[in-house]
């Protein structure tokens, strides 16, 4: 599986971004999808997740202001982000998991200034 996240950028605190992953797999809805973030110096962390059954789990940091969402006929997951912070500057993954089979895109760059 290989996974291509885009819409990392350049946003003012406060400001919005959505992500997407294209997923290529012909079963991608059995897939849980999740987004994670990697700061600099700092470990990768969970930041939300959706499963096959369209369960979404949020990071504590991120409820209320991220949202996941997924289009099984795209193959598509999102992240939109609102209301970011400087400290949420991060290199946002995707990642797919199915049984034991774990997949992680190469991420996309985002850079919230204050």
């Amino acid at each position: 599986v290989q996974l291509q996240a885009s819409g990392g950028g350049l946003v003012q605190a406060g400001g919005s971004l959505r992500l997407s992953c294209a997923a290529s797999t012909p079963i991608f809805n059995a897939y849980h999808m999740r987004w994670f973030r990697q700061a600099p110096g700092n470990q990768r962390e969970l930041v939300a997740s959706i499963s096959n059954s369209d369960n979404v789990n949020y990071a504590d940091s991120v409820k209320g202001r991220f949202t996941i969402s997924r289009d099984n006929a795209k193959n598509m997951v999102y992240l939109q982000m609102n209301s970011l912070k400087p400290e949420e500057t991060a290199v946002y993954y995707c990642n797919a998991k199915y049984d034991t089979y774990e997949y992680w895109g190469r991420g996309t760059l985002v850079t919230v200034s204050s």
